[in-house]
């Protein structure tokens, strides 16, 4: 039936204009309240469905937004795109998704195959992009940049104070009497990974520690990447008594590591993560961590975006990090 049913329809059965409607349906200009009503019981009535393609040749919009997450698996990723659906619930805006399997060139055709599909705006997780890059997309639809700071005309970048999360966390374990601290670092090139390093040395600088090359090991974010990174730490046989991880998930493969070698935690180790996931609750024992709030994030970033979409110029306030201490570090 819905197939038949046209705007004209609609207007007469709601008692207002065509146009009436068509505004109502694109939201281009506000539409009172009594009248709002009066459509939506229309279009209930007569189980209409708005032609999408045509109001998108007509506005100029095509309702739709991008998303390039990095890892489709990840639950951080995962709380991230939940924040965007609810920010974007109930604005007739719906999501594209696509993943960059954390490599620039695929994040970056994949953003302009977004750009060639019309959206309107554009949220990606974690880029792996430069700066440079980001600006040279965004001067085809804005964009929203999670995982680093960035302030552009058509680019906004959110993230907490990585470098200063970073250190907070490594201090709190020279708070509780660790000297022999190790790091497992994030993914090669990422800005959130560089940062978290340069925090963690600061505090062992800052304790009068020079930080060891040997206490570091590369990770990728991902739980295969913190087991392998305590494994290549032990075979190093590099004494230390705490390890602070780039991320949660890190922090869990850590974990099993450990177990599997007979290291218990915290009573021979103790574990810090980055992230405060669900899993930290849950992990043996729950994870102290550093918590960055983020599903607050995805709504942040759907917020943002959409007052770029409707030229609103709006201070943005960046989210905000807290160490969450549970029972993975003990006293040294």
């Amino acid at each position: 039936m819905s197939q038949n049913i046209t705007v004209l329809d609609v207007a007469r059965e709601a008692g207002v204009s065509a146009s009436t409607v068509s505004r109502y349906l694109t939201g281009v200009t506000s539409v009172s309240k009594i009248k709002q009503e009066a459509i939506a019981r229309a279009i209930e009535l007569l189980d209409f469905t708005p032609n999408v393609l045509a109001q998108s040749l007509k506005s100029g919009s095509t309702k739709t937004i991008g998303i390039v997450t990095q890892a489709l698996e990840s639950p951080f990723f995962g709380e991230e795109l939940k924040g965007v659906e609810q920010a974007i619930a109930g604005t007739g805006y719906a999501l594209l998704i696509v993943s960059g399997h954390w490599q620039a060139r695929e994040e970056k055709d994949h953003a302009e195959l977004l750009i060639a599909r019309r959206v309107d705006g554009i949220i990606i997780f974690t880029s792996t992009a430069s700066d440079k890059q980001i600006q040279s997309l965004s001067r085809q639809v804005p964009m929203v940049v999670t995982g680093r700071r960035m302030d552009m005309p058509r680019a906004v970048g959110l993230a907490v104070d990585n470098e200063q999360a970073a250190f907070e966390a490594t201090q709190y374990l020279l708070e509780q009497g660790h000297r022999r601290i190790a790091h497992i670092s994030g993914r090669v090139g990422q800005p959130d990974t560089e940062a978290r390093l340069q925090g963690y040395k600061r505090a062992l600088k800052t304790a009068g520690i020079k930080p060891d090359a040997k206490l570091i090991a590369g990770g990728d974010f991902s739980e295969a990447g913190g087991m392998l990174a305590i494994n290549q730490l032990l075979e190093a046989r590099g004494s230390f008594t705490a390890i602070f991880a780039a991320n949660d998930q890190s922090a869990l493969g850590a974990r099993l590591g450990l177990y599997r070698r007979g290291i218990r935690v915290p009573e021979d180790l103790s574990l810090i993560g980055f992230d405060d996931l669900l899993l930290a609750n849950y992990m043996l024992p729950p994870l102290t961590t550093i918590r960055q709030p983020t599903f607050e994030l995805g709504k942040l970033a759907g917020q943002t975006l959409l007052n770029m979409l409707a030229g609103k110029t709006e201070t943005v306030v960046q989210p905000q990090f807290e160490l969450v201490v549970r029972e993975s570090v003990r006293r040294a």
